[in-house]
């Protein structure tokens, strides 16, 4: 049992550590700087200050500026706990007075380190863990940017040249983008032909440049009219379609990076043996729980972290009402969710899981839920027993 807590208000540059006794009586305050030295500094006179007793850390931040101090504890052996900024804040509410300080708040943790008994502690990633946690972020970012950018594409040609943006898909592929990179106007379109065009198009490497070549002629044809603005909405149209094209090449070498580290992943191999997993989401579903999944304890506890588990919420006489908790992984929750929408209409087993579902009354998107929670034992089997994916294993069976 612990005899000293110290609760850390974790920032971006600073930190501030609360010391309390089993009497909550206060035993070290101190701000210290976002550096090892200083880190170190004040590991060392925590241990002095707990002169040999037993020490539980916890923190509000699990992530973001509170890495490095992470790693340092990690590595002297220190076990960190986690309390969320959400349960600081409403704790916050029930201790005296209104003000609000980083020493208050380290308190309130250390504090509430003191009486809870369900902490969890921080889990610290392995290598391969870790880089595909930053690269799976990366490339969400990327793909966020490249619709957000396709959308201000097709406004822009809808503006001047509604016949351009409808004839072609801007985000499947990459012809249209390098055609866009040199002819962006029915004048220039008209201008160039179709045979120095579809040459031009076919030195830059383009799929089928003939029928493209065709198609963009086809929209130049049908609109002879110049809409006021067009010079400027065209230099800007080629200026993001090379954005674009960057993009897509950004695009294609994480997913390699992405691919060579799930090559090291032990269970990558397991994961994307089952119907609806592809690298792209197990890459996302590693990131969210790594290799050690003993902090789980169950299957239910496991479904939980992932938001699939409906969590009660009875009152008096109203009992059995349930709704999604609140505190889940959300891309572990997406990852689940697309590869059991995938795989109700690609797996034998997951569909008529999902067809009787839908004839028990429930929606599509509840229908899903329930094959993914589903299938959230399945995968827990499979990691805890090492194996791969076999529908004719009882324990990995959906009918049951």
């Amino acid at each position: 049992m612990p005899r000293l807590w110290a609760g850390i208000d974790a920032g971006k540059t600073h930190h501030h550590c609360f010391v309390i006794d089993e009497d909550g009586t206060k035993r070290l305050s101190r701000r210290f700087a976002n550096t090892e030295a200083d880190i170190l500094t004040l590991m060392g006179d925590v241990a002095a200050v707990a002169d040999g007793d037993q020490l539980l850390w916890a923190t509000d931040l699990n992530h973001g500026g509170a890495g490095l101090m992470k790693a340092v504890l990690a590595d002297h052996g220190q076990t960190l706990f986690y309390i969320p900024g959400r349960v600081v804040h409403h704790a916050a509410q029930t201790y005296r007075g209104e003000a609000k300080t980083d020493a208050k708040d380290a308190s309130i943790i250390a504090d509430q380190a003191r009486v809870r008994r369900d902490l969890e502690a921080v889990r610290v990633p392995d290598d391969v863990t870790a880089e595909l946690k930053i690269l799976s972020h990366r490339r969400a970012d990327l793909v966020h940017d490249r619709t957000r950018t396709i959308n201000r594409l097709r406004a822009l040609l809808l503006h001047y040249f509604p016949g351009l943006e409808g004839a072609f898909d801007y985000a499947a592929t990459k012809g249209p983008l390098i055609l866009l990179t040199r002819y962006q106007t029915a004048a220039a379109m008209r201008a160039s032909g179709q045979v120095r065009m579809t040459g031009w198009l076919k030195k830059q490497g383009v799929r089928l440049p003939a029928q493209m070549a065709i198609k963009a002629l086809e929209a130049a044809n049908a609109q002879l009219t110049v809409v006021h603005g067009e010079a400027a909405a065209a230099a800007l149209v080629a200026k993001i379609a090379t954005d674009l094209l960057r993009l897509r090449e950004e695009l294609l070498q994480l997913d390699r990076q992405i691919e060579a580290r799930l090559a090291e992943h032990p269970f990558a191999h397991q994961l994307m043996s089952i119907p609806g997993f592809g690298k792209r989401l197990v890459a996302d579903f590693l990131a969210s729980t790594g290799t050690d999944l003993t902090a789980f304890g169950t299957a239910a506890r496991f479904a939980s972290f992932a938001g699939l588990a409906p969590a009660p919420r009875d009152s008096g006489k109203i009992n059995g009402n349930h709704h999604r908790p609140r505190r889940y992984d959300r891309r572990l929750m997406n990852a689940c969710f697309l590869a059991a929408f995938i795989a109700s209409t690609n797996c034998p087993a997951s569909a008529a899981y999902y067809a009787r579902k839908r004839k028990e009354g429930k929606t599509h998107k509840q229908a899903i839920i329930s094959l993914a929670r589903r299938r959230m034992n399945v995968i827990w089997a499979m990691l805890r027993d090492g194996t791969t994916f076999n529908p004719d294993t009882p324990q990995l069976s959906l009918t049951t």
